[in-house]
């Protein structure tokens, strides 16, 4: 066997292989042997076939088939011993002749970065401050929660929760049919439609309406984007919005011991959630300087196969058991959906091999109580079978990817703790 290496881009090589004199002939031989025993040829009893008149039955090119089958897989192996090479998903096969056989080999290899000079990385923090808006857009949002609905005799207006039935079509294809559904009137709400809730305010009690909208360009099912839909409408019901009166009683009622207790509180709160968005822009803002100054390359097969798994996610996700039907039913083209996705896939495969290696060079270790601990809190969330999910939690795959997780979490820490130090 004659073997030529060749190192492209991003993390791949290729093999040149071509087979010794022969090879062909044996692996034929045994591809007969194989096939004889399962094929039923007329006239013969099975595995008694010559196989001049096997070769006629399936076609020699069959046999051929079933020949590289067995041969390519085994001589690719070989090479790969021979080079010392390890890869990391299945290579991309390329058969080039068969007489000899000569076929070239993509094969995946391990991810390579060199990172920059993260130790003199420096920035900065970002101020925290809670405005007295903020605080004001706090308090309406609890306002909003004990609003109260009573009947009006009135027509609609935004704000209002009304009952009414709706019947809606696209073309001859149904699109809504529900009867005494309670609708919040709020303007520019998408739900069903941008328009809906515009349509609906002027109407009266027990007053119908037929009126048109225009499916979207963001609409999630693609096929009905652009096309009218026939709606038609009748209010059995409308209550008016009543909110409390912003008052020590209302802030009592919140659980605080009077309006100023409860801005003092809010604020409190708000100014926590900042500091944690804070930290957690600020952890972005250091992988990606860190990413910025390094130089990652990997297999781009890493891409296809975490897109593969965003895709199947979000199938599973809307109850599809095959990617096929999820993208049939949504009117998604693949490589159009994969394209998208592909940006975002490359910054956190990149982010990931950055901060593995960060953990690898500052030897950042995981040990097995702080495995144990994230297993049981994660347990802990559990609102199924919580035994059943701890022994899923114990598979070794599993553990190793929580310490996997670990590590990165320790190692963005670190990063922030060297680019914030003398700040």
């Amino acid at each position: 066997m004659k073997v030529t290496t060749e190192t492209l881009e991003d993390s791949q090589v290729a093999l040149n292989i071509e087979a010794e004199a022969g090879e062909l002939s044996k692996a034929m031989d045994d591809a007969y042997r194989r096939l004889v025993n399962k094929v039923s040829v007329p006239g013969f009893r099975r595995g008694k076939a010559p196989r001049l008149i096997l070769e006629q039955h399936i076609g020699k090119g069959a046999l051929l088939e079933e020949a590289l089958e067995e041969l390519i897989p085994r001589l690719y192996s070989e090479a790969i011993d021979l080079q010392k090479i390890e890869p990391i998903e299945q290579p991309q096969i390329e058969i080039v002749q068969t007489e000899p056989v000569i076929f070239k080999a993509v094969v995946p290899v391990k991810p390579t970065v060199a990172l920059g000079d993260y130790h003199n990385l420096k920035l900065e923090s970002e101020p925290v401050e809670v405005t007295e808006e903020e605080v004001d857009a706090a308090i309406e949002f609890k306002r909003q929660e004990h609003a109260v609905f009573t009947p009006v005799e009135r027509p609609v207006q935004f704000g209002d929760l009304i009952t009414l039935n709706v019947e809606a079509n696209i073309g001859e294809k149904p699109f809504l049919n529900h009867k005494d559904i309670v609708y919040e009137v709020n303007k520019d709400s998408p739900v069903p439609l941008p328009g809906f809730a515009e349509n609906l305010t002027g109407m009266k009690k027990n007053e119908g309406k037929d009126f048109t909208l225009i499916i979207p360009a963001d609409y999630r099912i693609k096929e009905f984007v652009g096309k009218e839909c026939f709606f038609k409408v009748a209010v059995s019901e409308i209550k008016e919005k009543q909110l409390p009166e912003l008052d020590d009683e209302f802030a009592q009622t919140c659980g605080y011991d009077n309006l100023t207790s409860m801005r003092e509180r809010l604020s409190a709160d708000l100014k926590v959630k900042a500091e944690q968005l804070g930290k957690q822009r600020l952890k972005e803002r250091v992988i990606d300087a860190v990413v910025e100054g390094s130089q990652v390359h990997y297999p781009p097969v890493l891409e296809d196969k975490e897109i593969d798994r965003l895709i199947e996610r979000e199938a599973r996700r809307l109850g599809f058991t095959k990617v096929s039907d999820y993208l049939s039913a949504t009117n998604l083209a693949e490589e159009k959906l994969r394209e998208t996705l592909r940006p975002a896939v490359k910054k956190q495969i990149a982010r990931l091999l950055v901060l593995d290696e960060v953990g690898k060079i500052e030897k950042i270790e995981i040990n097995e109580s702080e495995v144990d601990n994230q297993i049981s809190e994660m347990v802990k969330s559990e609102e199924g079978d919580a035994e059943k999910m701890r022994q899923l939690l114990q598979l070794p795959q599993v553990k190793e990817s929580i310490q996997q997780t670990l590590r990165r979490d320790k190692a963005v820490d670190w990063l922030v703790k060297v680019a914030t130090s003398g700040n």
